[in-house]
Formats: C-alpha cells, structure tokens, sequence
C-alpha cells in the first residue's frame, strides 16, 4: 500500500463510536494507522445532568449536545482517534418516540444529502476501510439505521472507482451469545438488569441473523481497559453506578474483549473468517 492505511467508523450518536467500535478504533490507532470517526448527529435527547430525560422539566437541548460533544471530544483522546468529524444533525430520538417526525430530524435528511457529506470525508481522508452499523441488525434506531444506510451508500458510490481507497465495508454486529452470559452474570449480583433485555420475536430473529452473518472478529483484550475508559468519558449517559460497570471482569474480558463485524464488501480477496479489519490490506 502506496497510502496511509485508513479506517473511518460512521456513527449516529456522541458515545457511539465507544461502545461498538472502541476497541478497534484503540487497536489499530496504536499500530499507527489513522481513525476518522464521523459522528452524524449532536445527541440532542440523550439524558440532561441527573438523568432527566427529554419532555421532561430541566431538559436543555443545546446543554445536552454540548455535554456529549465535549465528552466525544474526550474519548476520542482516550481512544486515540485521529481525526474527529461531526455532520451536526438533530438526534431523532427512539423509534417510539415523536421526536423522530421533526423535519430537523436527522432520520428525515434524505440519505443521498448524508451520503454525499461523507462520501466528501471519504474523498478528503482516502480510508480503505468504512465501518458502520449492520442496518438488519436487534437494535433499529432510526438513527442508526440512516447513518449505516447512508454510509453504505456512500460506499457504493465510491467503490470501484478509478483512484478510489475503498476496498472493505464492515458492519458492526452483537452476539446474542454474549449478552446473554453477561445477564447471568449480572442476576447472580443482583443487579438491576436493563428490560430491553425481553427482546421482541422481531429482534431475536434480527439478532440472530446478524451473529450468523458475522465474518470478523477483533481481539481488543489488550485495548480493553482504554475502551472502557472511553465508555465513562461518556459520564452524562453512562454513569460510573450503570449496570455495566457491575460486570465482572472475567465475563466483561470474554464478551466485550472481542469485536465483531460482518464483511460486507471486499475487493482484497482476504481469505474468511478474518481476525483484522485490515487484512488484504498490509504490505
């Protein structure tokens, strides 16, 4: 490779980019390749300071964009991010809410305006490998449905080219499997388990479609302490009392000491199942 070995992850929210990519973002920022992360939206509905949700007294959207943008900020720095890039738009709010039916919404901007912004990153940091949500996967945030769409978009205009960097798309995927052991670890605490865990026939099938589908699987054991460390730059939306800092740390190593993706184009050839987002790629 002739290029600086590139990968830009497309996330919806500010704390996105920790949960499902923070351990490759650290992994391959150590070896020295370059992380571009493109954050779609400010995160407008995210909790206010003392967990005071949206509509209800207290609830500053402007505050609350501030906050999560200026904890991005910080665990971008933790994680060793290179480049930060935010496409500022109106979070949309979950899927039952009413919010998502503001014009200003970002699951409202028609895919090709968001396709085009980043097909523009693409342009200006050449990565050769894009990394966003997989859009058929348990959890159908309208936001993140549109930045994985309008990501993949973007990708398929710019593959194939003559002169383009895109060789890989990835998808990032969640094991079932792995939650699963990490609510039986946390029943045995005693633990206030989350009720999203009662998934819905409709997401069980989503998310076992999407393990079955996954081809790429990260061992980030060495980067997990720093991806841990960037979910709590976070603090306004995951709180150092959260259920997830009550997972022991012999299940947290062997569920989230991996990351796993779903290789959905390749022009490298890379034999599957790969352990790097970046093989076919290393000269």
């Amino acid at each position: 490779m002739t290029e600086k070995l590139t990968m830009m992850a497309v996330h919806a929210h500010p704390d996105d980019e920790a949960s499902s990519t923070g351990g490759v973002l650290a992994v391959y920022a150590a070896q020295g390749i370059r992380t571009v992360v493109v954050t779609c939206t400010n995160g407008e509905f995210g909790d206010a300071p003392g967990g005071v949700k949206p509509g209800q007294d207290g609830h500053d959207e402007k505050a609350v964009a501030e906050q999560r943008l200026a904890e991005l900020r910080e665990a971008c720095t933790i994680l060793g991010v290179t480049n930060l890039e935010l496409l500022g738009y109106h979070d949309s709010g979950m899927v039952e809410w009413d919010y998502k039916d503001r014009a200003d919404a970002f699951c409202n901007i028609p895919e090709a305006d968001v396709a085009a912004r980043i097909s523009g990153l693409i342009d200006r940091y050449r990565p050769q490998v894009l990394v966003t949500y997989d859009d058929q996967g348990p959890y159908q945030h309208p936001d993140h449905v549109h930045a994985s769409r309008s990501a993949q978009a973007a990708f398929a205009a710019g593959a194939g080219g003559a002169g383009s960097s895109l060789a890989k798309l990835y998808l990032s995927a969640m094991r079932g499997s792995d939650w699963r052991k990490i609510w039986e670890a946390l029943r045995e605490l005693g633990a206030d388990v989350p009720d999203f865990e009662e998934a819905s026939p409709e997401q069980q099938r989503r998310g076992l479609e999407s393990e079955q589908r996954i081809t790429t699987t990260v061992d980030i054991r060495a980067m997990l302490p720093r991806k841990r460390k960037a979910l709590f730059a976070h603090g306004s939306q995951i709180g150092g009392e959260s259920w997830f800092s009550k997972i022991p740390p012999d299940i947290a190593e062997a569920t989230f000491g991996r990351e796993s993706f779903i290789r959905a184009s390749d022009t490298t050839g890379a034999p599957l199942p790969e352990d790097d987002l970046f093989a076919g790629l290393r000269s």
